[in-house]
């Protein structure tokens, strides 16, 4: 962990944070009936280089004749010290994902040597299945908060986020889908802070992808510890009989302090997930108590 400390503004941020969680909390599930399940899930992954260069890059591509529902990530042999700038699904309004591209950044210069993988939740095609994205504005703000929504009678599979104009700099320190335990998401927020004071000009992508309504899908979620520990990790598992199409995470109580450095759904080329960890450090020495909140997107296979 590096020693040195910054002075940070939590007042006029903590604001925009607060009315941006009033703003989406409550959210209705679609009129749409719920008709189709989620066939063939499965979780690839891709490993990018190992070296000590500052960035790298890595997609994950779903296997041939199967589409994108969600995505993950995962730093190894770095702690805290590197950060996921792009967590990018490909796609868009009219053509299904089919691949995610992950890009870190080292938040500062870090001799090791590391990598980063990518991991995409792949499913066999889904009715409606797209790629939509919000930009936040572009300035040189310490926070922005940014919400892509499904067109109206889709539901939310997965999530993505990118940020614009900045190196190492931004952290994801929100990255949470809405809905519950009864009800299906239809959108995801990201907020992403400064890690480090810059003038730059800057701005946060979220991405999310969206699907015709699937059957039984909720999102469900886990909270980790809160305490002043360096790290903490939290899985979030959906309900027995359901599989994980999606996910995302939220860090509280730390603002631009936290690092989320794993964001990985389980499963593998032959199973299908059914949970996802979110492992968070701190990128610089922190006194207060934080904790970590997994989400996980779910579906009748």
């Amino acid at each position: 962990m590096r020693a040195q400390n910054k002075s940070r503004r939590y007042g006029a941020r903590a604001s925009v944070l607060v009315l941006g969680l009033v703003a989406t909390g409550a959210v209705l599930a679609p009129a749409s009936p719920a008709s189709a399940a989620v066939p063939g899930l499965v979780r690839v992954a891709a490993t990018s280089v190992t070296n000590s260069v500052d960035f790298r890059s890595v997609t994950a591509t779903c296997p041939a004749g199967k589409v994108l529902t969600g995505t993950g990530y995962e730093l190894n042999g770095i702690t805290g010290e590197g950060v996921v700038d792009d967590l990018r699904p490909n796609g868009g309004v009219a053509t299904a994902p089919t691949a995610v591209t992950v890009g870190a950044y080292e938040t500062e210069a870090f001799a090791g040597n590391w990598s980063v993988t990518a991991y995409a939740i792949c499913a066999n095609p889904l009715p409606g299945l797209v790629r939509v994205a919000a930009t936040s504005v572009t300035n040189s703000v310490d926070f922005r908060s940014v919400t892509a929504t499904c067109p109206a009678g889709k539901v939310l599979t997965g999530t993505g986020y990118e940020l614009n104009g900045i190196t190492g700099e931004g952290v994801v320190d929100d990255f949470r889908p809405n809905g519950g335990v009864a009800t299906a998401p239809t959108a995801v927020t990201v907020g992403a802070y400064e890690s480090d004071a810059t003038a730059l000009n800057w701005s946060a992508t979220a991405y999310a992808i969206c699907a015709n309504p699937l059957a039984g899908l909720v999102r469900t979620s886990a909270v980790g510890a809160s305490n002043s520990l360096d790290f903490r990790s939290v899985t979030a598992t959906c309900p027995v009989g359901k599989v994980l199409t999606g996910a995302g995470y939220e860090l509280n109580g730390v603002t631009g302090e936290g690092i989320v450095d794993d964001f990985r759904p389980n499963g593998g080329p032959a199973t299908a997930p059914t949970s996802a960890a979110s492992g968070a450090y701190e990128e610089d020495a922190f006194a207060g108590n934080w904790s970590d909140t997994a989400y996980a997107i779910c579906a009748t296979p």
